[in-house]
This record gives structure tokens, C-alpha cells and sequence, in this order.
């Protein structure tokens, strides 16, 4: 851009006050142009999960908040099934997932490599019989089955043990940095073998199917479980249980234009919406509360 100066006798530019305030308008105009052509407005709405258990089951308890989606930002909303925990954050780094339901630990990581990433939403739940009242948070516990042979921590030694997957908060971090701290030894030292089941409600049928000894899961997860009858309550022991992990928070790329940002908060938020109100209720869930990037500070401050 290039502005035209009134040039004196003297060949210098006559810097009137109406020359630059001009000047000033016409650069932040540009940049104000710029920035907006820098956001990206994609034809369709990718979202993925986690893997937590079956993932068609993710994808129908949010179908009905989809739709409300979908209506509202006048664009169709896809579904990308991950294979694992990485590749959801590999779809969010590379503009392939656009929004995302993360572990506390895979955004954490996540964040680390594009701190454009942004956690708008988590969830109040409904309490359960691990949770203790507590809405808010949810807990690693170690597992057996309660009608086998291991009734303590001392039993589990030269043991199989499930973790759920290497970036599951709860079913791998927790374990591996804070119970083993208190266990005073590695993992690897305590048990005979350890292997990654790929999501927690795999990790809780290893178990019950006696292919592992033990197994470290989410307690949303198996109160879930639980809720649906897929597991009973009898079926399983809890040897150890952790301090409270804040719930998953829902992320979109920082990068999506803001009005697209906006419209996405006000469908989560919308507190007389059937649809929404329908999808808490599959995911037994109370309703969806706002998240911030500091209340997975204390999964920063893992050792």
C-alpha cells in the first residue's frame, strides 16, 4: 500500500494531520482484513473423541447436540473415528478434526505443540459410586475382580496389569507417575507384565475375562459401564483410587474463525435446548460447564 505525501517547495513531505490520520485508518483496515482472511472457515464441522469405550457409542450420545450443530452453523458435522489417543491430536495439529473431546493429559500435550488449541467446555457429572459427590471430577482406580484370589496392592505383585492407553490420564499417566511413586518402584518392577488394552472399557473386560490381573480405568468410565449394565458393581474390587482429575475438556482449533468459536459455545451452553439436554442425559452428564486452559495445571505439575 502506498500513500501519496503533498510534498513542499523543498521537495520534504507535508505531514498534515489529516494525511495521517488517513494513513492510520487505511493500515488498520488492511490489517484488520488480513487478520480475518488468516482464520479458516471449513465447509464441514470434524469432530472427534478420544477413545473411551465403543466409539459408536461416543458418536450417538452426541448425535442430538450435533444436529443443533449443524442447524445452527449451516454446515454438516463429521465424525472422524480415531485408532487411538495420538491420533486425535495428530488430527487436530494438522487441521484434520476441527473440534475434539480430549483426556486431561492429551490436551496437556497437545496444547504444548499448538497453543492455539483452545478448551472451551467440560462437563458436570452425575455422581456415581466412585465419585463421592464429587460432579466435578473423576478418579483413576486400580481394579481386580472381587471374586478373585488379590484382595490388596501386596497381591498385585508379579501380576498382569491393563493400562488403557500411553496418553489416557488416568488409565497411564496417574498410574505411572503418582501410583508408582507411592508404590515405590517402577511399574515394570512390580508387575510380571503390563499391557495397553486401547481404552478403558477394554482394559475393565481384560480384567473380568481374567487376561489381566489388574487393570487402571477412569471411574466416569466404569460408573458408566455400570449405569449401562454392561458391568455389575459386584463384579469388580478397588484396591487403590487417586486424588480428583478434572473432567475431559472439549477443544476446538484456535485457528476456526471467531463467529464459528462463538456459535460452537452457545449450542454447548444452550440450556433449553431438548437436544442438548438429551445428550447430557446419554452421557450422564448434568450439564456442560465452561473450561480454562489452568485447570489442567495440576496434570502440568506431574512429576
Amino acid at each position: 500500500m502506498t500513500i501519496t505525501m503533498p510534498m513542499k517547495k523543498n521537495g520534504r513531505p507535508q505531514r498534515t494531520l489529516a494525511a495521517l490520520l488517513a494513513a492510520m485508518a487505511m493500515s488498520l483496515a488492511f490489517a484488520a482484513t488480513s487478520i480475518a482472511a488468516e482464520c479458516e472457515r471449513p465447509t464441514r464441522l470434524r469432530i472427534s473423541f478420544v477413545p473411551q469405550g465403543e466409539l459408536q457409542d461416543d458418536g450417538a450420545a452426541m448425535k442430538p447436540l450435533f444436529e443443533d450443530l449443524e442447524h445452527t452453523l449451516r454446515m454438516p458435522v463429521e465424525i472422524i473415528t480415531p485408532a487411538s489417543y495420538g491420533a486425535v491430536t495428530e488430527g487436530l495439529l494438522a487441521g484434520a478434526v476441527d473440534v475434539a473431546r480430549l483426556g486431561p493429559a492429551t490436551y496437556v500435550s497437545v496444547r504444548k505443540s499448538d497453543p492455539q488449541i483452545t478448551p472451551f467446555a467440560t462437563l458436570l457429572r452425575i455422581a456415581d459410586g466412585f465419585s463421592e459427590g464429587n460432579a466435578s471430577a473423576y478418579y483413576s482406580i486400580l481394579i481386580v475382580r472381587q471374586h478373585g484370589p488379590i484382595t490388596s496392592i501386596a497381591g498385585l505383585k508379579g501380576k498382569r496389569l491393563a493400562l488403557a492407553d500411553p496418553e489416557s490420564t488416568s488409565g497411564a499417566l496417574i498410574p505411572l507417575h503418582v501410583f508408582s511413586r507411592q508404590l515405590g518402584t517402577s511399574l515394570d518392577k512390580y508387575f510380571l507384565r503390563i499391557g495397553y488394552s486401547g481404552n478403558h472399557e477394554q482394559s475393565v473386560a481384560a480384567v473380568l475375562n481374567k487376561e489381566a490381573d489388574a487393570a487402571f480405568v477412569a471411574s466416569a468410565n466404569l460408573g458408566s459401564l455400570i449405569a449401562a449394565g454392561k458391568v455389575k458393581r459386584s463384579d469388580v474390587r478397588v484396591l487403590w483410587k487417586s486424588a480428583p482429575i478434572p473432567f475431559d475438556p472439549f477443544v476446538y482449533r484456535g485457528q476456526l474463525c471467531e463467529d464459528i468459536k462463538k456459535k460452537i459455545r452457545s449450542v454447548f451452553f444452550n440450556k433449553k435446548s431438548a437436544n442438548v439436554k438429551n445428550t447430557l442425559n446419554a452421557i450422564r452428564a448434568q450439564e456442560f460447564v465452561a473450561a480454562e486452559d489452568r485447570n489442567y495445571n495440576i496434570i502440568r505439575n506431574l512429576p
